[in-house]
């Protein structure tokens, strides 16, 4: 079993999933909060008008096939209770809750323990964390498909589990299979492997290296972006979080990996294996909501499962915490390959998120819907783009020429991933940041531009009485845009931190994306509390990270340098690891540390023979390079000042770095307690 021993800041496509209660979160039992204003009532209400509350059918495929409710303990793995949301309330939403948004955390309220999938042979425990346990049985055991966020849940899940099946109680857990390389779908791995032993596991094409890889060089960025996306300093409660999107929350604990035995798609497109008597037709399906995915067809059973392909809302093309623009015409190529090759067959649909749908028309219909959605999101994107809509009007444009169906389809509404900030993306990937107009090629830095901004409007006076009269009037998007500059030119200006505060709050009110909530009524509570709101979630685990290599963490480490302080300190290290062909040439020179793999070693001012636990151990200072030769678990040769002159260079990145600007008061913190 192979464990790292060092931690690096790291947050795998869900950086929120390790905030611990105690020290990154605040305690917020009682988050009241200010009420809606008449123009966000308003605002809720004409959507609400608009939403097809008639359509039940997601509500009566979630509580289908329902075996077991949550004992106590189980059912404590997501720490804060939603308990507040009534479930019998999808059309009556509060006045501080998107109407939509709303709906759909009342349908992920209701998972609620066990659910049969298919009778005798499938079986899901979903709401016990951000993604469901799958258990497919198999001739001799339990094939178990995407084993949640973190340790801790998935021991209770499994143990739920076999106290609650109505028959194979007796069987082991013979495969583990994950769907991609997010924490949600592997990070309780390491729970299902030590009740299993023997579990044989299999993963979709290259998911060790993505799962490590994704995000590490920004990682600490993604972090603290992802407290703001995930809303991990909110309550629970009609005006902090009241749902995730793609399930109530997340569990808390040590996300773990566990190493797959067999990387699937290595030999094409698609890949058919037996599976302990089942057949399983692997789908690749990278490059869409992950950067390694697949999806399953199981013959036999006429069942699909779709991974995170598919779920009931639109996902990210762009997460807001930060990552690479995923490619949103892939994603409907992909789900279109997936109605080609088994839409004409399929009975039962499952996934990671969201519940099953029955019957072949339903699932055909339903992904059709997906695959048309993304593909809009690609194609309308671009043709807008192409008749001259910039990036920033692209936000609403795209709402603009969104056809009934689409809008009408709950199952396409963006909960996760926002029609605006995809459309967005889809510009972005295909034309950058930049809009061609000269103005915007070289403005200002933010605080200086603030500075500027504010003193061409009159000073801040005149900025806040105008954005008092525009707040009162409903327009709270300028009024955000303006004070914003306000409090970045003057972040002691406690009229304009309180009033940029209740704008964002409304917004928030107002949003129907779980993430565009979240980030308002974080901005507004930080703009509150000032300095004293927590920092970033905690980094992912070690166990984790142990499957880094060496050119990786070389890469990891070339982002911590600081230039300034490396620019007088060149040097050349070569790093061999023991008992392997592998070579890695280190060179830091004019302040940038690079790196490059070899087939045999060449000559540096410094050469280290060592394994990958030792080399990590002097990297992160955890070991003295002196003691680990002495101990002989090193072997050494050249210059001992190399060593000295790469870590001295390093610098620690502050994880609580500022978003919205900080100031040493407060203004109405009352509302947190």
């Amino acid at each position: 079993m192979k464990r790292n021993l060092v931690t690096i800041s790291i947050i795998l496509g869900l950086a929120s999933a390790n905030i611990s209660a105690d020290e990154h979160a605040l305690n917020l039992k009682n988050v009241n909060g200010k009420p809606a204003t008449a123009a966000t009532i308003k605002a809720n209400q004409g959507l609400a008008k608009q939403l097809n509350f008639a359509d039940t059918t997601a509500f009566k495929n979630d509580s289908a096939g329902l075996i077991a409710e949550f004992d106590k303990e189980t059912g404590d793995i997501i720490r804060n209770s939603f308990d507040f949301i009534d479930l019998n309330s999808a059309n009556d939403a509060p006045d501080t809750v998107n109407p939509s948004l709303w709906r759909q955390a009342v349908l992920n309220q209701g998972a609620k323990g066990l659910y049969e999938v298919l009778p005798g042979k499938v079986y899901q425990v979903r709401g016990a964390d951000l993604a469901s346990l799958t258990f497919i049985k198999g001739d001799t055991g339990w094939i178990v498909y995407d084993v949640l966020t973190v340790k801790e849940a998935a021991a209770q899940v499994l143990k739920f589990f076999f106290n609650n099946v109505p028959s194979g109680k007796e069987l082991p857990v013979v495969a583990m299979i994950y769907s991609h390389s997010h924490a949600d779908h592997f990070g309780g791995a390491r729970a299902i492997q030590e009740a299993f032993p023997d579990v044989k596991v299999y993963g979709s094409k290259n998911i060790t290296k993505e799962a490590v890889d994704e995000n590490v060089l920004a990682g600490n960025a993604m972090s603290r972006r992802a407290a703001y996306q995930y809303g991990a300093t909110l309550g629970r409660s009609e005006q902090g979080i009241v749902d995730a999107a793609l399930a109530k929350g997340i569990s808390y604990g040590e996300i773990t990996y566990v190493k797959p035995d067999y990387e699937l798609n290595h030999k094409g497109k698609i890949e058919t294996l037996t599976i302990d008597g089942v057949e399983m037709v692997f789908l690749d399906a990278s490059g869409t909501e992950a950067p390694s995915e697949m999806v399953t067809y199981i013959p036999s059973m006429k069942a699909l499962w779709t991974g995170e392909v598919t779920y009931h809302g639109m996902h990210n093309v762009y997460t807001l915490r930060g990552a690479k623009v995923r490619d949103s015409l892939k994603w409907s190529k992909t789900i279109n390959e997936m109605l080609h090759y088994f839409g004409g067959e399929v009975e039962t649909l499952f996934g990671s998120h969201s519940s099953p749908i029955w019957g072949n028309e339903a699932i055909q219909d339903y992904l059709k819907m997906q695959r048309d959605a993304y593909g809009f999101t690609h194609n309308q994107t671009l043709r807008l783009a192409n008749n001259g809509y910039v990036l920033q009007d692209l936000g609403d444009a795209i709402y603009e020429v969104m056809p009934e169906s689409i809008f009408k389809s709950w199952h396409t509404n963006g909960y996760h991933g926002t029609y605006s900030h995809n459309a967005r993306a889809v510009y972005n990937m295909y034309l950058g940041y930049f809009d061609m107009n000269p103005a915007n090629l070289n403005p200002l830095p933010t605080k200086a531009e603030a500075k500027k901004f504010v003193e061409y409007m009159g000073g801040a006076k005149e900025v806040l009485s105008r954005a008092t009269k525009d707040f009162n009037k409903g327009e709270y998007r300028f009024v955000a845009t303006a004070l914003n500059k306000v409090v970045m030119a003057e972040p002691e200006n406690m009229l304009a931190r309180s009033l940029l505060a209740d704008t964002y709050e409304q917004l928030g009110y107002q949003a129907e994306g779980a993430g565009w909530r979240n980030i308002y009524l974080t901005g507004a509570q930080e703009l509150r509390l000032g300095k004293v709101s927590p920092g970033a979630p905690k980094s992912a685990s070690a166990d984790v990270v142990s499957e880094m290599d060496v050119g990786m963490l070389l890469d990891f480490i070339a982002v911590q340098v600081d230039s300034l302080k490396a620019q007088n300190t060149p040097f050349t290290l070569s790093v061999n690891l023991k008992g392997t062909d592998d070579y890695y040439y280190v060179e830091m020179s004019n302040g940038n540390l690079s790196n490059i793999q070899l087939d045999k070693p060449k000559a540096a001012d410094a050469e280290l023979v060592l394994d990958d636990a030792a080399f990590k151990q002097i990297l992160f200072g955890q070991a003295k390079l002196q003691e680990l030769v002495d101990q002989k678990k090193v072997e050494f040769k050249g210059d001992i000042t190399v060593v000295e002159k790469l870590t001295s260079s390093l610098v620690e990145f502050n994880p609580a770095f500022e978003i919205v600007p900080f100031s040493n008061k407060q203004v109405d913190s009352k509302f947190y307690k």
